[in-house]
């Protein structure tokens, strides 16, 4: 038969200590309250003892709050989100929350789930790197009093907060260091997407290469392609049809998967073309030739999306005046975009 979880009553009863007092010495602020240090550690050394785990769900419907966030990202393993994730579970680890990660392989159907089921689980609120069609799901969340922050994009026709970085100028500054460098068949790779932050790195790439009077040389991949033969055919299309000389990839998961292509084709290719790629990580930094990125605010990027999750939980009405970030990128300048001619003489 399966043993009987034991309750705070329990262990009051045993201790012939008040429920209130275990319930502020079980959150930390016994203290707080004047606790005696001896009543604290007495129900320390007893809650060590019976292996004691408080009832969450039990918990949170009495006071209202989990002290759960939810960071939803298209993939936790890539670097960029897994950086900001590191940091984000820094600033809320002091603040006294948990939060638990997920990925949504920007998949709208994986997304759905993972809001309903971490929902239902009564948690505080979701930061969201948001795949392309949930908006409604969003939405929904706000109506419902779930604080809610995007980060990386956000709807457009959706007053939601958000964390973004200045995309368009980004790409733009970026191709226009490509094209300051004597560079003039330009390529830009990125996702087919109709979200925000690619569109305007396309939008970017595109004015830049337009106030140059240069040709535009796009390839737009389906997200289920990458990794998969018609990628691969449809980059090597790219770059052994168009005589180009440069390329900008529009993510750094793009740029890893296109690297190897690049290197089957000719070993040399990578010493000879401009590169350049969105979002930096330490694999640029190292690689032979070391790849110049735009890199994106890790730090700046995760202490605003806190910073606005808190205000939120700490409005009573979780309602708020819309807060919306736009940061600014840096571009980190390596070997790969080194001028042609110097190329050439290397």
């Amino acid at each position: 038969m399966k043993q009987k979880r034991p309750s705070i009553k329990d262990i009051a009863k045993a201790l012939n200590v008040s429920i209130t007092t275990i319930s502020f010495v079980l959150n930390g602020k016994g203290e707080e309250r004047k606790i005696s240090k001896e009543v604290i550690k007495k129900i320390e050394d007893y809650v060590e003892e019976i292996n004691y785990t408080p009832n969450q769900v039990a918990q949170s419907l009495r006071t209202g709050e989990s002290k759960i966030l939810v960071f939803m990202v298209e993939d936790i393993s890539n670097s960029f989100f897994a950086n900001i994730a590191r940091a984000i579970e820094d600033i809320a680890y002091k603040k006294g929350y948990k939060v638990l990660f997920c990925s949504n392989e920007n998949n709208d159907k994986r997304s759905r789930e993972l809001i309903r089921v971490f929902s239902e689980r009564l948690v505080d609120g979701f930061i969201i790197i948001p795949s392309a069609g949930i908006r409604k799901e969003i939405e929904k969340l706000i109506k419902i009093g779930i604080p809610v922050v995007l980060g990386d994009r956000y709807f457009e026709d959706l007053p939601t907060h958000y964390v973004v970085i200045d995309n368009f100028q980004a790409a733009k500054a970026a191709t226009q260091h490509l094209i300051n460098n004597d560079f003039e068949k330009i390529a830009f790779i990125t996702i087919e997407t109709p979200q925000n932050q690619m569109t305007d790195r396309f939008k970017g790439y595109s004015q830049a290469i337009d106030d140059a009077g240069l040709e535009s040389i796009v390839l737009k991949l389906p997200f289920e392609t990458i990794n998969k033969k018609e990628g691969i055919t449809s980059i090597k299309t790219l770059l052994l049809k168009n005589n180009i000389d440069a390329v900008f990839f529009s993510t750094n998961y793009l740029t890893q998967f296109a690297f190897e292509i690049i290197k089957k084709i000719n070993p040399d290719l990578v010493y000879n073309l401009g590169i350049i790629t969105f979002d930096d990580n330490e694999f640029f930094k190292i690689n032979n030739p070391s790849i110049t990125a735009v890199a994106q605010p890790i730090e700046q990027i995760a202490k605003e999306l806190m910073d606005i999750m808190f205000k939120i939980l700490k409005s009573k009405d979780k309602n708020i005046p819309l807060i919306q970030k736009t940061l600014e990128a840096s571009l980190q300048i390596r070997d790969s975009s080194k001028k042609l001619s110097t190329k050439n003489e290397a």
